[in-house]
């Protein structure tokens, strides 16, 4: 397989690959993100204050020795730690010019709010996902630029990229864009699942959003078609799925940060497109960052928001600042568990 460089500022990129010419390892093809460091050239994991801003840099990209590590524990035919380094080096070279040349450039980003009577948007607020899932902060859909976008995401995977624009042609309509980005009818990746002992269920997937969506407690008349086992008092059910699967960014002191929807951004870049739709919630306080942000997000909040130049969606295209390379394919595995616990209390 050719593996091309194609990641920026030291994160990292995924792509999965399907066995080819007859090869007995299933591989995955991943872009990673080679730099992560300080004004000075230390690693990030040194942290120091920066004079300009009066705040500590904090680390969020991987560092040297993460770099290494992954590289090694993931690549099927990894380079030479030299060579990886001298990459790292090079790369860390090149961020520290854009944190020159492109200072506050995700600052204040414009946000251009879809049409109140378009009939693509008046069908996407009619599903009860959006309804139910949007309603914390002030939340609005607008085409975002791309290329303003702030990202923290360290893995893209390609193949499912490629998968996206196959679907999506060279040229899609503004229609394709929109359902694209926020579709209507979501499209799940496959699940396989089974029932591990008395007390465990085990599922697995090749997406990494499968996850834990928790607990739901439910009455007798929410279960349909499935005969109870007795009398029920209360059914308590344990939620494993995949998230909103909408293009969703967060508006935060004056800069978006993309949540949700890398690959898609990542594909509809790849085409040349840079104005997509997008759920935009506004959020007022670090405490809201706190609640819808990802952790990696509320971390590291000074880097995401007040940073001159953090990591950017542009980044991935940078030819300098990303790796790409093949790693073994992996499928993701959530086990749940449960434990039942009868005892006795004294009546009152």
């Amino acid at each position: 397989m050719v593996v091309r460089p194609q990641h920026a500022n030291g994160y990292a990129t995924a792509r999965k690959k399907e066995k080819e010419h007859g090869s007995s390892a299933s591989q995955k093809r991943i872009c990673h993100r080679r730099f992560a460091g300080n004004d000075t050239g230390r690693p990030a994991d040194d942290r120091r204050a920066r004079p300009a801003t009066g705040y500590e840099r904090e680390p969020v990209s991987p560092t040297l020795k993460q770099f290494l590590r992954f590289v090694k524990d993931n690549a099927i035919h990894a380079p030479s730690s030299g060579h990886l380094v001298e990459e790292w080096h090079a790369a860390n070279r090149i961020i520290r010019e854009l944190e020159k040349e492109e200072a506050g450039l995700p600052d204040n980003p414009l946000l251009e709010p879809v049409d109140p009577s378009n009939e693509l948007l008046l069908e996407f607020l009619q599903v009860p996902l959006v309804r139910h899932s949007f309603n914390t902060v002030p939340t609005e859909v607008a085409y975002v630029d791309l290329d303003r976008l702030v990202v923290y995401q360290h893995h893209i995977d390609l193949t499912h990229v490629e998968q996206l624009k196959r679907k999506l042609g060279p040229s899609p309509s503004e229609e394709e864009i929109f359902r694209t980005c926020l579709p209507c009818v979501p499209s799940l990746p496959p699940v396989k699942w089974t029932r591990a002992h008395r007390d465990t269920f085990v599922f697995m997937s090749p997406s990494d959003d499968m996850r834990f969506l928790g607990a739901m407690p439910m009455a007798a008349d929410n279960i349909r078609d499935y005969p109870p086992p007795g009398n029920l008092a209360g059914v308590i059910g344990l939620a494993v799925g995949f998230g909103s699967n909408f293009l969703n960014a967060i508006y935060a002191e004056n800069r978006l940060i993309l949540n949700n929807g890398s690959h898609r951004a990542y594909a509809l870049r790849d085409l040349g497109i840079t104005r997509v739709p997008c759920i935009v919630q506004h959020i007022s306080s670090r405490d809201e960052l706190s609640v819808l942000a990802c952790t990696a997000v509320t971390d590291s909040p000074n880097f995401f928001l007040q940073e001159p130049r953090p990591m950017m969606l542009k980044d991935y295209f940078d030819p300098r600042l990303r790796k790409v390379m093949s790693v073994y394919r992996r499928l993701r595995q959530v086990t749940v568990k449960f434990h039942v616990d009868v005892t006795f209390a004294p009546a009152l």
